[in-house]
């Protein structure tokens, strides 16, 4: 499995048990849709490699506490302690709506209400208080704001974000 191919799910934070349990610190709003899984991936050097799920449990909100098959000692929890755990991209629940998953909108055009089509959303920039659409306009990157109020509607169908931004944002760029 590639890493492209997967999101993240969070990250091993620490053991819980002499039995090799350990804590999975879940980055997620509904850590109760990953209570049930088979399996996981761990990324170790770089690589991900698959984890089965004896038995998993929801433990104090944002964590996953969890046995892993073949992982019966402390020693065995150890060396996990730290590493990101991600699961197929087929696995996120669905949106609708305005909602949308980061990875989901890159490569949709970006259209303005007033100005119509004025780029491609490249990636987005989620490290700023924030988050940004990082959108290509020829040579030219525009930085727009991921804010509720601009977004009227994300166009699945025709791959396209519509937004209502404010005058002057995307032609200060231009």
């Amino acid at each position: 499995m590639r890493k492209e191919d997967c999101f993240y799910l969070g990250k091993i934070a620490k053991k819980f048990s002499f039995k090799g349990e350990v804590l999975i610190y879940l980055d997620t709003d509904e850590p109760e849709l990953y209570e049930n899984m088979e399996s996981v991936f761990v990324e170790f050097n770089k690589n991900l490699v698959p984890f089965f799920i004896e038995n998993g449990s929801l433990h104090k909100n944002d964590f996953l506490r969890v046995q892993f098959e073949d992982v019966d000692t402390e020693a065995e929890a150890d060396t996990l302690l730290g590493c990101e755990v991600y699961l197929p991209l087929s696995m996120l629940p669905k949106l609708e709506g305005n909602q949308f998953y980061f990875h989901e909108v890159i490569g949709f055009e970006i259209e303005d209400k007033r100005l119509g089509v004025f780029g491609k959303i490249v990636s987005i920039n989620d490290t700023t208080a924030q988050p940004l659409f990082e959108v290509v306009n020829g040579s030219v990157e525009i930085l727009i704001p991921m804010i509720d109020q601009f977004l009227v509607k994300i166009d699945r169908e025709n791959k396209k974000v519509v937004m209502d931004l404010p005058e002057g944002l995307v032609e200060m760029y231009l």
